[in-house]
């Protein structure tokens, strides 16, 4: 059997992965979001389930319930102890059901290799809160009842073990023992393990009557957005007022022909909705073509958009018709149109009046059919009044404005958003996450996004590329530098006590020892912590193992 550590020591780098943010309401244990709960409200609920579903039901959702926070914990605590052999890291899990609150857990046997994929554990649990509330609503039971506990221990042993691992309590404080007790060892080891393994899975008749709600509910939105308005044609994500706002304008001028010009903040996806004005109009089968004024030098962007003769200046060896030439019929969409050049601009306002255009360096008047999409994310009347702007472009242009809302303004569509892009980036990277961590979902909500959609869909693609299959995604990978603030923020509200220079002076006497003075802090920590070593290497500011080896170090010298 393999050593082990016994769950009440060494549980302290586990406290401190608990922060309590009171100004905000919330308790974090690393990026998962936790509450403290009165046991008594389990017990309503334990009653009212029952209640409503019946005995089977209700212990299959406590079960399941427990399994999710136990894999929850595991996949938390999975990088806290990379020091420790895999016995000792293993304990986590037992302690964080201690640190929770729900049950004391002793050590009977524990034995696992992730190399032989081995696993038993005999443990048992005193003071188990599940127990005690079965009792107080229900009296003694005639089998055990300690099911989220028991649930808990499945989640996290599984996710550990990398194979299903199953617990069955042989003993319970509801059934009259003096404590409770569990075995758990691999699904295949167990004899009734079919019976055991359903309590993990779903209830099919739950599952059946979700799917259908979910069927009903995809044909009444399938019935709106046919009757009113047809919100996935602008190739966008969204479901707030803000964003359906925009979506009903835009749809109401892509029939027409008439110039629209958005405007917004750099990144909010105002090329996504220009290509949607023309999927959405007749000329959705003709071409879009999409020119970005700011990449095109100023004494290039009228040959680029409207085309050049042979010849007409150094470096045109050859004809070449512009942008608006392709985009005949179609849809040409011009962003950064601040950027263009006096000449462009007169150039464009001809088009846009008479529809026609004459190349650089030609003298032959072309007449093509486009519509014209144009964004800006800078104030065009501004630009108008300094000089930098044709007024009178400005006014042929602002017939129909539309403003695109930053993300800020549409934050109930950010859940929509990331889910939109993590699909994308599953099969972009062949890879599947267990969406955000709630401390990256608060993050997400409450964050302003100065660079809007652009900025979340870079942020994500870096935290699918730092994070593993099968993963949560953490905050650490979406905002390393908000994390290190953080940290430091944390160490700035509770930082560690500085030594005297002038007494540290004092020491060095003619007969200065390092190890003599070293051995007195470490005996003065090994008394205020009352022998507990972890709690001595904490006030230290050092590892355990650190600390082992000093003590053993001292006491050789002894």
């Amino acid at each position: 059997m393999q050593p082990f550590l016994k769950p009440q020591q060494d549980i302290q780098d586990l406290i401190d992965r608990i922060k309590f943010d009171a100004a905000h309401g919330q308790i974090w244990f690393e990026e998962n979001r936790m509450l403290l709960l009165h046991t008594d409200i389990f017990g309503f609920l334990r009653k009212d389930l029952h209640d409503m579903l019946g005995y089977e039901p209700a212990k299959r959702f406590f079960i399941r319930c427990g399994y999710q926070a136990g894999m929850r914990d595991a996949e938390a605590t999975a990088q806290l102890r990379p020091d420790l052999n895999e016995t000792e890291a293993f304990m986590a899990g037992p302690q964080m059901h201690g640190i929770r609150g729900m049950v004391q857990v002793e050590v009977n046997t524990l034995q696992l290799s992730h190399r032989n994929h081995e696993f038993y554990a005999d443990f048992n649990w005193r003071h188990s809160f599940e127990g005690e509330v079965h009792l107080s609503e229900f009296g003694k039971s005639d089998e055990p009842a300690c099911w989220l506990q028991l649930g808990y221990a499945c989640g996290y042993s599984s996710y550990v073990m990398g194979q299903t691992i199953i617990y069955q309590e042989t003993q319970c404080i509801a059934q009259g023992h003096d404590h409770c007790r569990i075995i758990g060892k691999p699904l295949t080891e167990w004899e009734n393990a079919e019976k055991l393994v359903q309590f993990m899975s779903p209830d099919p008749i739950s599952d059946e009557i979700i799917a259908l709600r979910a069927e009903l509910n995809q044909l009444k939105h399938d019935i709106y957005t046919r009757a009113e308005v047809d919100y996935s044609m602008f190739n966008a994500v969204g479901e707030s007022a803000a964003y359906r706002n925009v979506c009903d304008l835009l749809k109401k001028a892509a029939g027409s022909k008439v110039a629209v010009l958005l405007s917004g903040e750099t990144g909010v996806g105002k090329e996504a909705f220009a290509r949607g004005i023309h999927y959405a109009s007749p000329r959705k089968d003709k071409p879009f073509i999409a020119v970005n004024c700011a990449c095109i030098p100023h004494d290039l962007i009228e040959a680029e958009l409207f085309g050049v003769e042979k010849g007409a200046f150094t470096g045109a060896v050859s004809q070449r018709i512009g942008k608006f030439e392709r985009a005949h019929q179609g849809t040409i969409f011009l962003d950064e149109l601040a950027e263009l050049s006096p000449r462009a601009q007169a150039a464009l306002l001809r088009m846009l009046q008479e529809g026609e255009f004459e190349r650089v360096g030609d003298y032959q008047t072309r007449k093509v059919d486009v519509r014209v999409v144009a964004a800006t994310n800078e104030d065009l009347e501004l630009a108008v009044k300094k000089g930098r702007f044709r007024a009178d472009l400005y006014f042929r242009l602002n017939i129909f404005p539309v403003r695109i809302p930053p993300l800020r303004e549409r934050r109930e569509d950010i859940p929509l958003l990331v889910s939109h892009f993590l699909k994308r980036f599953e099969n972009i990277y062949d890879k599947k996450f267990k969406g955000l961590s709630d401390k990256a979902k608060h993050f997400f909500i409450n964050y302003n996004w100065p660079g809007n959609i652009r900025e979340l869909e870079n942020v994500l693609e870096r935290a699918a590329l730092l994070t593993n299959d099968q993963q949560e995604i953490k905050l650490r990978d979406l905002f390393p530098d908000v994390v290190a603030a953080e940290t430091n923020s944390y160490r700035e509200t509770f930082p560690s006590k500085s030594f005297n220079s002038q007494k540290i002076a004092e020491l060095f006497t003619p007969d200065f020892s390092l190890e003599h003075y070293e051995k007195q802090i470490i005996v003065q920590a090994m008394q205020q912590s009352q022998n507990n070593v972890s709690e001595a290497a904490r006030l230290l500011g050092i590892s355990r193992a650190t600390l082992d080896y000093r003590l053993k170090k001292y006491r050789a010298l002894s």
